[in-house]
């Protein structure tokens, strides 16, 4: 699940700090019936604003309505899809920072005893993480103790799991 907005790497103008953090506040700006809006960004070396691009000179008529409420009620959600969105980090050349900005919701851990453990992983939003950390995580196994699992075969499953992914999977535990 996540717990707030990933930080985005970007060389800050003024400090040269390399991160900033979305606070979910937008700017749009009407000139006749064109709109222009950003997605406001803090700079957490110097408190820099800095604006993300969403869109540029667009009619007026080609911008959703529903979108355009959003973006006046600086709608945490939409800073949330806008920032995972794969053309407006191509289009501002920006990356995610993901650390500590999600957390593993495991139920609890009396089923962990058990000799073979099926486990559905479930995502609240496409959160990308290492398969192997968030086992580790979940299981309460060291990193390095997940990755001799995967190698002798006792911690299978159909992705990937040294990778990184976003959606969800299953995968079985042998003890």
């Amino acid at each position: 699940m996540p717990t707030r907005l990933p930080l985005v790497l970007r060389r800050c103008h003024t400090c040269a700090s390399e991160r900033f953090r979305a606070n979910g506040k937008f700017r749009v700006n009407a000139n006749h019936k064109r709109l222009d809006a950003w997605l406001l960004v803090l700079c957490t070396g110097c408190g820099e604003t800095a604006k993300l691009t969403l869109f540029e000179r667009t009619n007026v008529r080609s911008v959703r309505p529903g979108l355009l409420d959003r973006l006046h009620a600086n709608d945490l959600g939409l800073a949330a899809e806008l920032l995972q969105d794969p053309a407006v980090q191509r289009r501002n050349r920006i990356a995610l920072d993901w650390g500590g900005a999600w957390r593993l919701d495991t139920g609890g851990s009396d089923h962990l005893d058990r000799e073979v453990i099926d486990v559905s992983v479930r995502f609240a939003a496409r959160i990308p993480v290492r398969p192997v950390r968030l086992i580790a995580d979940g299981c309460g196994l060291s990193r390095a103790e997940t990755e001799r699992l995967v190698e002798e075969g006792k911690l299978v499953s159909a992705i990937r799991l040294n990778g990184r992914t976003t959606g969800d999977f299953t995968f079985t535990l042998k003890r």
